[in-house]
């Protein structure tokens, strides 16, 4: 990756913690989208570069350097930086493209946080439906829960 006549190669940018220049690293092949959108072998080597990358991100969060949110922010960032400029090349969009894509990577601490988002919908329902005032319809769709969980709250025994 070239940043006026700085040059930056992968090592580098991990090397000196540069991690938010990743998204722009695919700038240092756009020369060449042509040939490896028709060639499976040079898109398969691209392809191999981008899941190095997503390795080794892995392995900075595993060791703490970096967090879940900002390996994220990185992987989609890239993303949108792949599918904007590789735009004429399907090929080295979907490539690519597909693999700083991926499955949104489910963490503990994105767990927890979705169980409290959730326990707190329930709490919410429950001091609805000890009001009266609205039909479980209404409170299931205040609260983002199923008729069938509002329901299920609405006959459970009070404290």
């Amino acid at each position: 990756m070239t940043a006026g006549s700085l040059s930056y190669s992968l090592d580098d940018i991990f090397g000196k913690g540069l991690l938010m220049l990743i998204p722009f690293y695919i700038f240092s092949h756009e020369k060449n989208f042509a040939e490896y959108n028709g060639n499976e072998q040079k898109l398969a080597e691209l392809k191999a570069e981008y899941r190095k990358i997503l390795e080794r991100l892995d392995g900075l969060e595993k060791q703490g350097v970096i967090g879940a949110f900002d390996k994220r922010t990185i992987i989609e960032l890239s993303g949108d930086v792949i599918k904007e400029i590789a735009r004429k090349y399907e090929n080295v969009q979907k490539g690519v493209g597909d693999i700083m894509s991926g499955p949104l990577i489910e963490t503990t601490a994105r767990n927890i946080l979705s169980q409290g988002i959730n326990q707190n919908q329930k709490e919410t329902a429950l001091r609805m439906l000890k009001r009266g005032k609205m039909t479980v319809e209404e409170i299931a769709e205040d609260t983002g829960l199923s008729i069938e969980e509002v329901e299920q709250l609405a006959v459970l025994p009070t404290v």
